[in-house]
């Protein structure tokens, strides 16, 4: 059985950094483009950054890109959103996902979600 599993949010304070991990078991990561994802309260779900399963590349949307980097310990099996500088406006449920590619449209798997709430 197929299972992601994400952990490390929680509260922080605006401009406080956590890290997001995102935990496989039953599928190997480094197969698998990973993808973060985050939904609000009110708005629709968004990506955030995605590592790539060929060569490591990255992306990010251009509201995180200098503030939070993605990547993947192998050995582990987990990939990892180190967020810093942290803003309210990041306060969402976070997810993490596995497909064939980045871009691809649905991804095939899906982690439960952690929290994050930035605010003081």
């Amino acid at each position: 059985q197929v299972r992601l599993v994400e952990s490390g949010g929680g509260l922080v304070q605006p401009g406080g950094s956590l890290r997001l991990s995102c935990a496989a078991s039953g599928l190997t990561l480094d197969y698998y483009a990973i993808g973060w994802f985050r939904q609000a309260p009110g708005k629709e779900r968004e990506g955030v950054s995605c590592i790539s399963s060929s060569d490591g590349s990255t992306l990010y949307a251009d509201s995180v890109l200098g503030r939070f980097t993605i990547h993947r310990d192998n050995a582990k099996n987990t990939v990892y959103l180190q967020m810093a500088i942290l803003k309210p406006e990041d306060t969402a449920v976070y997810y993490c996902a596995a497909s064939a590619e980045c871009s691809d449209y649905e991804y095939d798997y899906w982690g439960q979600g952690t929290q994050v709430t930035v605010s003081s």
